[in-house]
């Protein structure tokens, strides 16, 4: 294997290095797996091999110490884009992600995945965690090229305990804690891919908030005196930082079942380990020095770990300078893998191979753009641009303290206009220019959620929490109230419809009707359930986002939709008793 894997690396040199493409390179050698582990929310300075003494992350580590790591590496400021940029080598603007909810989130349909160029070369495919691009096909991870997912498809979930996820579409129940959990799945799927290529994206949920992990993590930090602290002016809340190092110290726990069962299985010589973030930390706390966090423009907003480890391929220890971002992954593995780069559309990122075997190819001058809501910056090798347009010398002011644009004002009107030029290239849609509608119906799958993050509620109405992503609606009190939701119906069909509600024990019954157009369902909910709030039992530090319920599914009937766009529309046509439900979510099931 080790003399097979060494002849693989010298043919990509040699094709990198003569600039041939990719359909010329010819492997002869077992395509190489890939595992890519994305963590949620975790900062740069978050690893103990960054220089933070806090914490202790020895298997992640051990990804750089036996691989290569870009010491300059850019994701976007929050996390659908840089999920969507991942996927498609393409920056996220370009692709119709705009937001991290209600449906701002949704790479477009014409955009070509990894997942999908390695199933097209013969890899099975599978996805478990945070998809967080999509939700209803042909936005949801089985219609972009995975073979299986499981996990939840919205921006952040609201308990990290057994909860309920999704797999492949239909509604189930989590066992245990959930990173623990997506990482059983990805175990059980190497186990039975270790004799075929395959591809197994880990996109974990942590260390997002809600701030949850289980007890023998947290017991490591809940008295510990952190050492190493923030540093600007900004307060950090040291108990959350705690908390979201608890739970990195708990990523690498399962980082290192990965790297074990890989060893066990004598696949790891032939499997590409790859390990970054989504964007910078979700809080104030040590991180080395840099400017900014998650949701900023900044350094500290947008670098990331980025390490690959290839065992007896890659050097040990390689330590790669160059600037590069989420947009070179999808070329990076093509090449690697040795995958025909068939996209509809042209690609932002470059391959990094060169690079990660020490080719004497010298890279072109380039910058990375960092990009959220209304703030943009510009990064080339040595300086940043940030969004007021101030210059800052990266090399020898990491923390941006000294604005040197006027001294340097050739240099900087030129990233100005870069920036402007990239605004009006890329910028494709927003909030009030988005016209795409909640897709139900897709023929060729047979299950659709519509939750309550995308709806609309009317009336007494409200949403259990501003963030939508894992809300539910509340407080329907009358039959002038009811929820709305903007739905194009892909193709005629006759779906059996489950509602995801409580409802009060003082209310007797609750007679609802459904309606799309023409088509209506009527059905009427008598059972009373209503479970107590949970979450907060879990929670190391007060949540911002929703608490959520056990909510309890009941099957309302068939409708017989048709293919075209309409309000669906969720009103009572009786209420008997002083409150009506609280809804979660409608499952579509395609029965004809």
């Amino acid at each position: 294997m080790k003399k097979l894997s060494i002849i693989l690396i010298l043919i990509i040199l040699i094709s990198s290095c003569n600039e041939k493409t990719t359909s010329e390179l010819k492997l002869v050698s077992k395509k190489p797996n890939i595992v890519l582990i994305m963590s949620d929310d975790q900062g740069w300075g978050d690893l103990s091999i960054s220089g933070n003494s806090n914490l202790k992350t020895p298997n992640i580590d051990a990804l750089k110490t036996n691989g290569a790591s870009f010491e300059n590496f850019y994701v976007q400021p929050v996390c659908s884009p840089t999920r969507a940029e991942l996927l498609t080598g393409r920056y996220a603007t370009r692709s119709g992600v705009y937001s991290t909810s209600e449906g701002g989130e949704r790479m477009n349909t014409d955009e070509t995945t990894i997942a999908e160029i390695l199933k097209q070369a013969g890899y099975n495919t599978a996805a478990y965690g945070k998809w967080h691009n999509g939700m209803q096909p042909p936005y949801h991870p089985n219609a972009r090229g995975f073979d299986d997912y499981y996990g939840f498809t919205s921006g952040h979930w609201g308990n990290y305990f057994s909860p309920m996820l999704e797999h492949n579409g239909k509604i189930v129940k989590g066992k245990g804690f959930l990173v623990d959990d997506l990482t059983d799945h990805g175990l059980n799927f190497i186990d039975k891919n270790k004799t075929t290529p395959f591809f197994l994206y880990l996109p974990y949920n942590t260390p997002h908030g809600p701030m949850q992990v289980p007890d023998e993590y947290w017991n490591n930090f809940k008295d510990k005196d952190l050492k190493m602290k923030y540093h600007g002016d900004e307060k950090e809340d040291i108990n959350y930082s705690k908390a979201a190092l608890a739970m990195v110290e708990n990523i690498d726990y399962n980082v290192g079942r990965l790297t074990k069962k890989l060893k066990e299985l004598k696949l790891e010589e032939n499997t590409i380990i790859i390990y970054l973030s989504d964007n910078g930390p979700n809080g104030y706390r040590w991180n080395g020095g840099m400017k900014g966090k998650k949701g900023s423009t900044d350094e500290g907003g947008v670098r990331t770990p980025f390490f690959i480890q290839w065992r007896d391929s890659i050097i040990p220890g390689t330590k790669i300078n160059t600037i590069a971002g989420a947009i070179d992954i999808l070329p990076t593995i093509a090449k690697l893998t040795g995958a025909k780069l068939t996209t509809n559309k042209p690609l932002d990122g470059i391959d990094l191979s060169p690079l990660i075997f020490n080719c004497n190819k010298k890279t072109e001058d380039r910058v990375i753009i960092n990009h959220w809501s209304t703030k943009t910056s510009v990064r080339t090798q040595r300086y940043r641009l940030d969004h007021e347009n101030r210059l800052f010398d990266m090399v020898n002011d990491h923390g941006q303290t000294t604005d040197i644009s006027l001294s340097n004002q050739q240099l900087t009107d030129s990233l100005i206009k870069i920036k402007f030029n990239w605004l009006s290239e890329t910028l494709k849609f927003s909030n009030e220019s988005d016209n795409r509608a909640i897709t139900l119906g897709h023929p060729d799958f047979e299950y659709t959620q519509i939750p309550a993050r995308d709806g609309i509620p009317h009336g007494n109405i409200k949403r259990s929490n501003r963030w939508p992503n894992c809300s539910f609606f509340t407080n329907w009190k009358s039959k002038k109230d009811f929820i709305t939701w903007d739905v194009e119906v892909l193709a005629d069909g006759i779906f059996e419809v489950e509602l995801y509600y409580t409802m009060k024990s003082e209310t007797p019954s609750f007679e609802i009707e459904l309606s799309h157009g023409e088509q209506s369902l009527s059905s009427k909910i008598t059972e009373s359930h209503d479970p107590p709030l949970i979450g907060m039992e879990n929670d190391r530090v007060n949540r911002t986002q929703s608490y959520v319920k056990d909510f309890k599914p009941q099957v309302l009937g068939n409708i017989n939709l048709k293919k075209g766009r309409n309000l669906l529309t969720l009103k009572a046509n009786e209420i008997k008793g002083e409150n009506g439900i609280d809804v979660r979510l409608l499952m579509f099931k395609r029965v004809d």
